[in-house]
């Protein structure tokens, strides 16, 4: 197996040594690309003496190759050689160049003229991780099907602490293994329900009521069913992220859409993921026109929303069905709590008030409250691990409930 090694230009790229040394053990040829900037912080001889081939790092050939066709379409010969390309670091320029489709560089026009999978570790400062110009070219680069190893929180060379941080080069490493490893597909033949986002309740036609939720968890979900054979109805509330290819996506804003659209597709369904995070309370009688501002305070009566997860609770059959507890304080006990009043056979629960993990962040840790009585840890780890994780313990769940059926 071939793989060609695209460093980009960024403190992260002495790690690109030893991520060369991981493909390498996990049987991959390795051929080094550097940018031009890359070279300002490792240089070449470097990559060289790991892998025992040329490093290339310019697009023109020296005066000596020139005249030589080869040399002149030497990125289309790596292209056509190679069956994937890894870009780690890839900063925020490269991103932006690769998902605009400008090609300065050899390392941009090889991306161009590349067929086989690509696999991108991006690496930078947290302000321009979460920058939108950024967000908006990593969605562009995730929707041509690229796979991106999200960065790490922590310590970043400028100083601060954030995401940013280079993925470890085993987990880069790990992700280019299982291209050639595909997901198994114990899931064939399910069809998987899963809300994921928010819900936005309306107080006037500007005004919504809403929460934190990035449906990054409930996406993480769909991208692992998919993967392991599933049937995937995702119903959505408002969120800012591309769906996983293959799913059915469902949008609804309100609670009572979600509701609507999750009975519509219950009766189908036979795993129920209830990972959306579902405004409790919303105003019954929502004015026609914007409500304006006054001097006096403004005091709302709001009812409480349709209890989707105790609904489905009621309807669910033989079906397996999953809740989540967003919860900051007790965590245990109101899984449990929930798992009992709702009907659920798991309830994943986290809390929601630590630093990097729960809504809005890229990594999560739960806690997984079962039926038969388990209850399972599962340490920080990036959302579509956890996502992994859940579906691994549901199937043994389900063995265990219909064994005692």
């Amino acid at each position: 197996m071939n793989a060609v090694l695209g460093v980009g230009g960024g403190i992260a790229a002495y790690k690109s040594a030893e991520l060369a040394r991981a493909l390498q053990e996990r049987g991959y040829r390795v051929q080094v690309v550097m940018t031009a900037a890359a070279g300002k912080f490792i240089t070449p001889l470097t990559f060289a003496a790991l892998t025992g081939r040329k490093v290339i790092s310019e697009l023109f050939a020296s005066a000596s190759d020139e005249s030589t066709l080869a040399s002149a379409v030497e990125h289309i010969a790596v292209a056509q050689e190679n069956e994937v390309l890894v870009i780690a670091p890839a900063t925020a320029d490269l991103i932006a160049r690769m998902a605009h489709g400008l090609a300065d560089d050899f390392l941009t026009t090889l991306y161009l003229a590349f067929t086989g999978s690509v696999v991108v570790a991006p690496a930078m400062n947290t302000n321009m991780w979460t920058h939108e110009a950024t967000r908006a070219n990593v969605e562009t680069l995730r929707r041509r099907g690229h796979i991106i190893v999200e960065p790490e929180e922590g310590l970043l060379a400028c100083g601060t602490v954030g995401a940013g941080r280079l993925a470890d080069p085993a987990r880069v490493a790990d992700a280019v293994a299982a291209l050639n490893n595909p997901a198994r597909q114990d899931l064939e033949g399910e069809t998987v329900l899963i809300t994921a986002g928010p819900t936005q309740e309306p107080l006037d036609p500007v005004r919504f009521i809403s929460n934190r939720s990035s449906g990054k968890m409930g996406y993480a979900l769909a991208d692992a069913a998919v993967k392991r054979g599933a049937r995937v109805l995702l119903v959505s509330g408002p969120v800012h992220i591309a769906p996983p290819r293959g799913v059915e996506l469902i949008h609804v804003e309100t609670a009572a859409d979600m509701r609507a659209a999750v009975m519509e597709r219950l009766p189908e369904s036979t795993i129920i993921i209830k990972a959306a995070a579902v405004a409790d309370y919303h105003l019954h009688n929502v004015p026609q026109h914007k409500v304006k501002k006054t001097a006096t305070r403004l005091s709302l009566e709001l009812d409480p929303t349709p209890d989707i997860l105790a609904e489905a609770g009621q309807k669910k059959g033989d079906r397996l069905l999953i809740g989540f507890a967003a919860e900051t304080e007790r965590l245990t006990e109101e899984a449990r709590r929930k798992l009992n009043t709702k009907n659920c056979d798991m309830v994943v629960a986290n809390l929601v008030n630590q630093d990097g993990v729960g809504f809005e962040a890229n990594e999560n840790e739960v806690t997984l409250v079962l039926s038969t009585g388990e209850i399972l840890a599962l340490p920080r780890a990036p959302k579509q691990e956890i996502a992994n994780r859940i579906f691994d313990t549901a199937l043994t769940l389900r063995l265990s409930l219909h064994a005692t059926r």
